[in-house]
């Protein structure tokens, strides 16, 4: 079979209508697939929450650096309160995502059901390294946008991690109903 890639982040579905598994061939045990499924997802939310922190600290160093040693007017635009706050402030948001996938990485390592800590790693991360990087915009101006900085670069990459590989209103949502134990907020219906 001959496939033609154009793109790297080309994607595909494979649905299964009507397909029996015979008993000693299931993985598990039978009815319980839909929750396996949804527990090997948490190790993928914990490494995008990596990603994302890592970006996010990639972006909030670059600025730091950069406001550490422009000087337009004799002093480092790093002493000045407007952009001082909202580096520290950044840094602190990255700060506790990336306690939150240490926390995370432990329950998933250790056999734990991680649902909840995954889940709210992936949010926290994704959130806070886009705020880093909406700062990071801010500290170098209209620098941020040449290529040589390689700050508006990440901008994709920051931004789908919010959105993939599930949403963030999605977390929300199994925080407040698991975590939480509030009623669910939706309810699927087939057609």
């Amino acid at each position: 079979m001959d496939i033609e890639w154009h793109a790297p982040e080309r994607q595909f579905e494979v649905f299964f209508s009507d397909v029996e598994v015979p008993p000693h061939a299931l993985i598990g045990d039978e009815g319980k697939g839909f929750r396996y499924l949804f527990d090997s997802l948490n190790g993928e939310r914990i490494l995008i929450a990596a990603w994302a922190a890592g970006l996010g600290r990639f972006a909030l160093g670059k600025a730091v650096n950069y406001a550490r040693h422009r000087a337009p007017f004799g002093s480092p635009i790093g002493g000045y309160q407007a952009v001082q706050h909202p580096l520290a402030r950044a840094h602190s948001h990255l700060e506790a995502a990336r306690l939150m996938i240490r926390a995370a990485s432990a329950e998933y390592d250790g056999g734990a059901d991680a649902g909840a800590k995954a889940n709210i790693a992936k949010l926290l991360a994704s959130e806070a390294a886009g705020e880093a990087l909406d700062v990071a915009v801010q500290v170098h101006g209209g620098h941020a946008f040449v290529a040589e900085t390689d700050i508006a670069t990440l901008w994709p990459m920051v931004r789908t991690m919010r959105t993939g590989p599930i949403n963030n209103e999605s977390i929300l949502n199994y925080i407040g109903q698991h975590v939480l134990g509030l009623p669910r907020s939706f309810e699927v219906t087939a057609p």
